[in-house]
């Protein structure tokens, strides 16, 4: 991959049309590596330019030790969400004492050493291209038309999401609420799969698997094999072979169809019920559950090989109480697909009121609503609070402030931390502008408006706060 290295106010920054990077060096030792650090990334074919740009997206930061001086850049590089920092030490002494574990819960994606490595040039180049590509994948069509959100405590799901299905196999357990999204993120999942000459999808809800037909369901049967079976019947095995299984709620399977199911999963071999001859399949395993499987495993309800047999990579989907950042970009989205004809918008106190509201059953409720909302709607102009269903009309004590008990909370917090009025009130103003111009994609304008301040002083006050 061909690139450019852009230098502007102390960072570097690596780019070419496709892939964008910075690399920052924190540090006396640091200092002396530049130089042979450009050499040997010039040396692969990277070209030294002069530019003005700032510094965004993916990025380098070498430093020669875990200092207070390394982790404020660490955070200063993770102001936007769309960043993703490679901590390159300069000597493996620099991560000696669990220096990388530091790094990583400030914002870190991974921690290398320069020294010692057999080719460290290749090494950064291989992390950047993989992160470049799943922020690729990101904002493509496919992942945008089913996982819509980009809020703190999805987005890094997201990415996790996104490069096991497109750069692994590996069978996927997803935990998680009702209606928090299981099933389309298995469907994306199969989607993203590149194996060649992919086979289908098949979707088996265990809670509806009867114990009497459990094995004709998963294994397949035989003319004749039993009462009623007059033909011969694939599975969902044979029906997944070369494709994807989705097993949902396999919480809900008795625990002597686990057993059954054990040698499949691990040997990809079965036999249809009435039949002495193994088959093959293969395919790729995806299991969802609302269910604390470890907590089952410990009291002997669900079986313990079988549970480490699906969790080869375990995903955690949050409620949407946890990314409260991504109800109105879902909602906008449920309107786009229910009203694909009309470009439909949510007045402020529609906005506010499905802000302001508890979904217990989480982005499917948040579904149902806006499909009952657009129902009600009438028109092409704004969503108003007379399409809200009277049944889901708050009361006005039931909307409250916008400065609730967790606002109070983070503020609680930065005062027991020793923070003033200025630092406070710095960081509020800094996270809304940040928050603001991620919702609106970049766009100044429309930000600057949404903050009551002119496009000029939004302009300024990013550049206060843009790293020197």
């Amino acid at each position: 991959m061909r690139w450019a290295l852009f230098i502007t106010r102390g960072w570097d920054v690596a780019c070419d049309s496709r892939m964008r990077a910075w690399i920052r060096f924190v540090g006396s030792g640091a200092g002396l590596l530049r130089p042979r650090m450009l050499d040997a990334l010039g040396a692969a074919g990277i070209e030294l330019v002069c530019g003005d740009a700032a510094p965004s997206g993916l990025g380098v930061l070498v430093f020669d030790e875990v200092d207070a001086l390394t982790l404020d850049a660490v955070r200063a590089s993770r102001r936007s969400l769309s960043t993703r920092v490679l901590a390159v030490a300069t000597t493996a002494q620099g991560l000696a004492g669990g220096a990388c574990w530091r790094l990583l819960q400030e914002g870190a994606s991974d921690v290398l050493s320069w020294e010692g490595s057999h080719d460290a040039v290749a090494e950064i180049s291989a992390r950047l291209e993989r992160w470049h590509e799943v922020e690729r994948l990101i904002k493509s069509p496919e992942v945008q038309r089913r996982l819509v959100g980009r809020s703190p405590a999805w987005l890094p799901v997201l990415r996790q999401l996104v490069e096991v299905a497109t750069f692994t196999d590996a069978s996927v357990l997803l935990l998680g609420e009702s209606g928090t999204g299981k099933e389309e993120v298995a469907r994306l999942i199969h989607e993203l799969d590149r194996r060649p000459d992919k086979g289908e999808l098949v979707t088996l809800d265990c809670t509806t698997v009867v114990p009497e037909l459990s094995g004709s369901e998963f294994f397949g049967h035989e003319r004749g094999a039993f009462t009623g079976a007059a033909n011969l019947r694939d599975g969902a095995f044979a029906l997944a072979h070369g494709g994807t299984l989705f097993l949902d709620e396999v919480g809900e399977l008795p625990l002597a169809l686990q057993a059954q199911l054990l040698r499949v999963v691990q040997e990809r071999l079965y036999k249809r019920v009435g039949s002495n001859t193994w088959q093959h399949t293969d395919f790729r395993l995806v299991c969802a559950t609302n269910r604390d499987l470890s907590e089952e495993v410990t009291q002997g309800a669900f079986r313990r090989d079988f549970f480490h047999r699906i969790q080869s990579w375990v995903c955690r989907l949050p409620p949407l109480r946890e990314r409260p950042e991504d109800i109105l970009p879902l909602a906008q989205h449920f309107l786009r697909a229910m009203r694909p004809d009309v470009e439909l918008e949510l007045d402020p106190h529609v906005r506010e009121f499905l802000l302001k509201r508890d979904y217990p059953g989480n982005i499917r409720e948040l579904r149902q609503l806006i499909g009952r909302i657009c129902k009600r709607h009438v028109g092409s102009g704004p969503i108003t609070v007379g399409d809200i269903p009277p049944d889901e009309l708050p009361s006005v004590e039931g909307l409250g402030a916008w400065c609730d008990a967790s606002f109070a909370q983070a503020i609680q917090r930065a005062l027991m931390l020793g923070m003033g009025l200025k630092e406070i009130g710095r960081s509020a103003t800094d996270t809304a502008v940040r928050l603001v111009l991620e919702e609106e994609q970049g766009n100044v304008q429309r930000a600057a408006r949404r903050l009551g301040v002119t496009d000029r002083a939004l302009q300024l006050r990013r550049a206060q706060r843009e790293p020197s």
